[in-house]
């Protein structure tokens, strides 16, 4: 048996959708499992035993049809058993048309559900801690009737050596292992999701404050002047307690060095699900047009903890969040900081992060 799980664009929702691959495999221990992703989330699901083969979409793709229809081409010989598309735009929804899987399923859209064997519509609440990102995806294999336990959750899979040097990396930089040390999500995917500078400096200048603890920074090399920025507005202990030299120069370094953290705190992104995927615990702020309930996953025993302008504010929202992504300036102007640092601080105590580890 052969099965394809269709999942492009970012990080965060290939990860995600990567806890498919859980249940799939204890339904078909003997099954092909393949996943179709984009190249640059690969470093995800690296390492994970459950998934046979991986498919990196390529960005040239985007601009080159000639090189896309080969790269689909490739698939028609697969004669896939099962497609699960859970990406569900059009694209992959032509993709699964031409490959004539015996069975097919995807989210229903008007204009793609002939593209599938079966369709179902997406739930718009839940109360389960999972949130909706990850009950939506098992929706998908509740229309297929395969059966589960419980709800798995997103897993990274890490190597003992890419701990082991992410650990050596942290003490040859003089970084104290036995003091509180915290990952900062500095900036968003893009500049609508990423919290005010400002309002930043002083979040991160109250962490210190409290906790004395070392930041270290989620952000690649061209991002450094937005973090210099970032540092400016900070006070001078903020600086002395912040470690821009020490960062993950490719993902998988990255999530090593922050598996080794005692939480990652900042912006709501894919970071705070790899986070959430190597059981650190997570702060997140929610940039003020995205659904918290999508992805405020496992939070209810307070390990993680997120704020959205929602929450104080509900007055100013009569439609759903995304309606309001053109005003994502000003009304990122109304979470003041302290609003974060109030359900900051109730996070912070929950682990009780202040002074020395043994």
């Amino acid at each position: 048996m052969k099965i394809l799980v269709i999942q492009h664009k970012m990080i965060g929702d290939v990860l995600t959708s990567s806890i498919l691959f859980e249940v799939l495999r204890k339904e078909y221990p003997e099954a092909q499992l393949e996943y179709l992703i984009n190249e640059n989330t690969l470093p995800v699901v690296d390492n994970n035993p459950n998934i046979d083969v991986v498919h990196s979409y390529l960005p040239v793709f985007d601009k080159n049809v000639r090189a896309r229809k080969a790269f689909y081409n490739e698939f028609e010989t697969k004669n896939y058993d099962l497609i699960i598309d859970v990406y569900a735009k059009l694209r992959s929804a032509a993709l699964t048309r031409s490959l004539s899987p015996k069975q097919s399923v995807s989210y229903y859209k008007w204009y793609t559900s002939f593209c599938y064997k079966q369709t179902v519509k997406p739930t718009l609440q839940t109360s389960k801690d999972e949130g909706l990102a990850i009950t939506n995806r098992m929706l998908l294999l509740d229309a297929l009737n395969i059966g589960y336990a419980a709800i798995p959750r997103p897993k990274i899979y890490l190597t003992e050596s890419e701990k082991l040097a992410a650990k050596s990396k942290l003490q040859q930089t003089k970084i104290d292992l036995k003091k509180p040390l915290f990952m900062i999500g500095t900036f968003g995917s893009n500049e609508t999701k990423t919290y005010p500078l400002a309002y930043m400096a002083k979040i991160l200048d109250q962490l210190v404050e409290k906790t004395e603890a070392t930041l270290l920074f989620n952000y690649i090399p061209s991002q450094k002047d937005g973090l210099n920025d970032l540092l400016e507005l900070c006070s001078a202990k903020t600086k002395s307690h912040s470690r821009t030299d020490v960062y993950g120069e490719g993902l998988r370094e990255f999530l090593a060095l922050t598996e080794h953290c005692d939480a990652l705190i900042g912006n709501e992104g894919g970071a705070v699900n790899m986070a959430k995927a190597l059981n650190v615990p997570t702060f997140s702020i929610f940039c003020p047009w995205i659904l918290k309930s999508a992805w405020n996953s496992y939070e209810a025993s307070g390990d993680n903890r997120s704020i959205h302008l929602a929450d104080i504010r509900p007055d100013l929202y009569g439609k759903h969040p995304k309606k309001y992504k053109k005003k994502w300036a000003e009304m990122y102007q109304e979470l003041l900081p302290e609003f974060v640092i109030e359900q900051l601080n109730i996070f912070l105590n929950h682990h009780d992060f202040s002074g020395s580890r043994p």
